[in-house]
């Protein structure tokens, strides 16, 4: 399974983006949204933006993985 994750645009120099999530920085391509511009929030999977994302949508998607890596990180951990 492959997700998508929420990334603002920080970057944008022709179709050629860098994007931000959670202080977490990688290239992606807006070809898929032309009119995507600087400080927009997409969904970006396998190196492409995809969507338009809403920010409160952006901020929940990240403080479900928040969580999750706090419980990957937590000893004596019990799940189920």
């Amino acid at each position: 399974m492959c997700l998508a994750i929420p990334a603002r645009i920080v970057e944008l120099e022709g179709d050629r983006a860098v994007v931000d999530a959670m202080g977490n920085r990688w290239k992606a391509k807006t070809t898929l949204l032309p009119d995507a511009k600087l400080g927009d929030l997409v969904l970006i999977h396998a190196g492409f933006a995809i969507s338009l994302v809403d920010e409160e949508e952006a901020k929940k998607t990240w403080q479900l993985i928040a969580e999750i890596n706090d419980f990957r990180d937590t000893p004596n951990k019990v799940s189920g």
